[in-house]
């Protein structure tokens, strides 16, 4: 990523989910002139060593999207993992990516309704890195927001977790936490449905 003495950190970013409340797929929904999940991609390449792709439903049309961007740099970093079983959850998601990127020293857990954070934000949040950490998320007063930085002792705990497990959950564990404050509100964002959609469009008139 910066020079050897730097964490290497993988993102990891969940495209797998049917979009049912939205009515449309929505790591494919445009933004800025570009999906979300091509945004998002763009702006991880800048910060992450490299970038596991979890699919699920429309795996082809992912894999399309991110060859469209033509960028080598990105296709290179990049590795797109299949998950059979997305129908189970989220978390049967994230224990796929978990498991493609064993030698990674940090993981960043990107949801794909967030295209709208600014590069200044994963470049300030990777900064926040401390090896006595576990756990790293941005918040603002006492909101908590995504995404997480989840370290080497977090992969273990969910790797043993149970599929029917959230993060939530192991967030309730023992472990040592940091909490970054910050100045984005995008870290709040949640695209659930078409409504959520046009606040998001209509916040960058």
């Amino acid at each position: 990523m910066n020079n050897q003495n730097s964490p290497n950190i993988a993102a990891i970013i969940l495209t797998v989910g049917l979009s049912s409340r939205m009515g449309a797929y929505k790591p494919l929904l445009t933004y800025k002139g570009k999906s979300f999940f091509q945004n998002i991609v763009l702006k991880l390449n800048s910060v992450c060593d490299r970038i596991i792709i979890v699919t699920g439903f429309h795996p082809q049309d992912i894999e399309i999207n991110i060859k469209q961007l033509k960028n080598e740099k990105i296709n290179s970093k990049s590795q797109f993992v299949f998950n059979e079983n997305f129908e189970d959850g989220m978390f049967s998601s994230l224990q796929k990516g978990i498991g493609a990127c064993s030698e990674a020293d940090w993981i960043l857990y990107h949801f794909v309704d967030q295209p709208s954070l600014p590069v200044d934000f994963y470049n300030s949040f990777v900064q926040q890195i401390e090896e006595e950490y576990d756990w790293i998320q941005p918040v603002i007063n006492e909101g908590r927001g995504h995404p997480v930085l989840l370290g080497n002792k977090m992969k273990e705990k969910i790797l043993s977790a149970n599929v029917d497990s959230s993060l939530k959950d192991l967030s309730r564990m023992e472990i040592n936490k940091k909490y970054w404050q910050c100045n984005f509100k995008q870290i709040f964002d949640d695209i659930d449905n078409i409504n959520d959609y046009k606040v998001l469009l209509d916040s960058d008139k």
